[in-house]
């Protein structure tokens, strides 16, 4: 176990607000910078309108920052909450964090959902939300005892530099008899040299008796809490039960948690099997049906595919409950134990791999041309280890694989590195040059983004090539899906207010396979809906995956079985027998626009949220590439003379692709039109008036800028 030395230099004793139908009603804010530790408490009306989790954030966030304010300004603020519903046990999928930062990628606010059991344990010490900002002049970590009723800060001296070593070791200081007690948030040296540093947030396995770890990754969150030289925030409290969280019908709670649970129990072995192999069973799905990145997003699909999903990983992933909170049911965080490491400072050691999800398999597997799944678990276990965002790390890369492939790039500029797809040993040594700060992993580490300005500025790359083929949207690497297909998904990613993430709306195989949207209507209408509840999970402290990877057996036979409507009737009950707050379905949607259109504001405060900012890269919709274009030929072909009633005889594929390019562009811009006229926003992305009035968010703050940006 590694030594840590910490010096106490602040300690506040407070008493607790006590629970009630899922909030406390009190937000924590600590100054690392001045050492300043405050309790304030949240009014009715901001809990009415912005729910909690996310909502919480956002508003924290807003009056913590200016318009001018960066990713690196001690005022740029770390929210983390988990909503009224967070820390139920038992629920499936109810001990979420909602993490939010001004981020490093794109200037505007991030959210990232995290598991753990942090987010719990800091609202059942007396929080439902706190905030960190300042800059700390030594490395710092805070405690929150909700056993103690203590909020005490810390130096760190001699302190582990990997997430790994350090979450095991302040658990262990902090409550050495009863670990379960601790969840540990920090990060990596990597996120102090890259710009999409992760957050680690762990829990005590008591079967394995080792600290585990979810990720709160996306956007770099983790940077800046390096930056602010954060080194950990540490939550402590005791035992957890249904009614810790104080719901307004207990009756009520305990019902609709006996049915979700006993569904899931009975229909995941049988559907995803999610308990047993978690999302790796997303890789062959998405391999067949043409989904899965291959090359830098190039391909949907390779021969290997198979080698790399649920068959491999059924038989690696250690046995026994994986559940990142108390009791959930649908138990898909697994890991791999006896592993060894080739590579870097745990070459030949014996660990533990937290992972890999269908993202990283994706992102740091097929992505990159490599389809070894020990390549794949090494560079998910390096990534938690040194606080790196396992999903940039392998678009970042595969980006610059292709520019090696190319020749926009060569041996010049990366240090000698062979960087052809499939070359694994490269791609991790990419990755511990990230960590270190040193060779061509420091202009990886910079994200896509950024690599478009070097490589052109620099190395003297093509420009408009490097704008086609650079995966990112709003600054954010995209996650693992290939959109060519799908309009609605395009817009899924470029329409998204953090940037390209499926977190926000995932509508591939309802546009692309089952064609349930044939129009701009149809498609407007679910980039509104779908987004709207993905959200609401986020505000209220709750997984996605229960809601619609595992659904009812007669689900198919409803009207929208996309939708899961049985479990969103589910969801709001369950909300309202913890808040008695009444709800219907309908009204899950209503509370989500509110937060929902106060980030795109919050975004426009910023400097973003217009039009300009829902582009995407051509290659999310189109083939950039002649190989890209005969590679699918027949499909491609048959759209220009079918569906557009082309005669192309005489044409060659360049040719074709121009043709194809320019129907495919016109098209996503129309999508545009629709979706903004849908949410009730102007034609160039703001929300208008009348919306953020009908939503209550009409504060004097939000109408400033809208008329600031024209619109009154």
């Amino acid at each position: 176990m590694a030594q840590i030395n910490l010096k106490e230099v602040k300690s506040v004793s407070y008493q607790p607000a006590k629970l009630h139908q899922g909030y406390t009603n009190h937000s924590l804010h600590i100054n690392v910078g001045k050492n300043e530790i405050n309790v304030r408490c949240i009014e009715e009306k901001i809990k009415q309108t912005f729910i909690g989790g996310k909502g919480y954030d956002l508003w924290l966030m807003w009056h913590a920052v200016s318009e001018t304010t960066r990713w690196d300004d001690p005022e740029n603020a770390i929210c983390i909450s988990s909503g009224p519903l967070g820390g139920v046990p038992g629920y499936p999928g109810g001990g979420k964090s909602i993490v939010t930062t001004i981020s490093p990628l794109t200037g505007a606010p991030i959210d990232s959902n995290v598991g753990g059991y942090f987010g719990p344990y800091k609202k059942f010490a007396g929080f439902d939300v706190i905030q960190l900002d300042g800059r700390a002049e030594q490395d710092t970590v805070i405690l929150i005892d909700g056993i103690e009723n203590t909020i005490k800060l810390f130096h760190a001296r001699s302190f582990p530099e990997d997430a790994y070593e350090m979450s095991a070791a302040l658990t262990h200081y902090f409550d050495e008899k009863k670990p379960v007690n601790v969840s540990v948030v920090t990060t990596g040296p990597g996120a102090e040299h890259t710009y999409f540093g992760c957050l680690n947030f762990s829990w005590w396995d008591a079967g394995r008796k080792i600290v585990r770890y979810k990720q709160a990754g996306r956007g770099g969150i983790g940077t800046v809490f390096a930056d602010k030289k954060i080194k950990a925030v540490v939550a402590r409290y005791g035992a957890v039960s249904m009614k810790t969280n104080q719901p307004a019908d207990p009756e009520g709670l305990k019902a609709v948690t006996r049915a979700y649970t006993k569904e899931i129990i009975t229909l995941d072995p049988k559907q995803n099997r999610m308990a047993l192999v978690g999302t790796t069973h997303l890789v062959p799905i998405m391999n067949d049906h043409d989904c899965l990145p291959v090359h830098n997003f190039k391909f949907g699909s390779h021969p290997q595919g198979k080698v790399i999903g649920e068959e491999t990983y059924e038989h690696i992933f250690d046995k026994g409950f994986d559940g990142c909170w108390k009791g959930c049911a649908v138990a898909c965080a697994h890991g791999v134990k006896d592993f060894y490491p080739l590579t870097g400072p745990y070459k030949g050691k014996k660990v533990f791999v937290d992972g890999p999800e269908y993202e990283t398999v994706a992102g740091c597997g097929s992505n990159l041309g490599i389809f070894d799944a020990h390549t794949i678990l090494e560079m998910n276990f390096y990534c938690d280890a040194y606080g790196l965002d396992t999903i940039s790390v392998g678009t970042s890369i595969a980006f610059a694989m292709e520019c090696f492939a190319s020749g926009q790039i060569t041996v010049n500029h990366t240090g000698g590195m062979d960087l052809n797809f499939g070359n694994r040993f490269n791609a991790l040594e990419l990755v511990h040059q990230m960590a270190q700060g040193e060779g061509f992993g420091t202009v990886v580490g910079k994200g896509v983004r950024r690599m478009k300005e070097i490589f052109a500025r620099d190395y003297g790359a093509e420009s408009t090539f490097l704008q086609d083929i650079g995966m990112e949207s709003k600054g954010l690497e995209f996650s693992e899906y290939i959109t060519k297909e799908s309009l609605a998904q395009q817009g899924g990613y470029g329409l998204a207010l953090k940037g390209p993430q499926h977190d926000e709306a995932w509508l591939i195989f309802l546009d692309m396979v089952h064609n349930f949207m044939p129009t701009f209507e149809n498609k407007a209408e679910a980039l509104h809906w779908f987004p709207m509840l993905r959200t609401w999970f986020g505000l209220c402290g709750l997984c996605k995956l229960p809601w619609n990877d595992i659904v009812p057996a007669d689900n198919k036979e409803t009207d929208e079985p996309a939708k899961v409507v049985k479990h969103v009737a589910w969801y709001a009950q369950f909300f309202s027998a913890v808040t008695g707050r009444k709800v219907n379905s309908e009204d899950l949607i209503t509370m989500s626009e509110a937060v929902y259109n106060f980030q795109r504001i919050f975004n426009l405060k910023m400097g973003y949220g217009t039009r300009e900012h829902d582009s995407v890269p051509y290659r999310a919709m189109g083939p950039v590439t002649e190989e890209e274009y005969e590679s699918r030929a027949e499909r491609y072909d048959t759209q220009l003379t079918e569906t557009y009633g082309m005669d192309i005889s005489a044409m060659d594929t360049p040719d074709k692709m121009a043709v194809l390019r320019s129907k495919r562009e016109e098209q996503y811009e129309l999508l545009k039109n629709a979706v903004y006229k849908r949410r009730g926003w102007t034609a160039d992305g703001i929300p208008t008036v009348e919306t953020v009035k009908r939503l209550g968010i009409d504060f004097p703050e939000v109408l400033g800028v809208l008329k600031a940006h024209g619109v009154v």
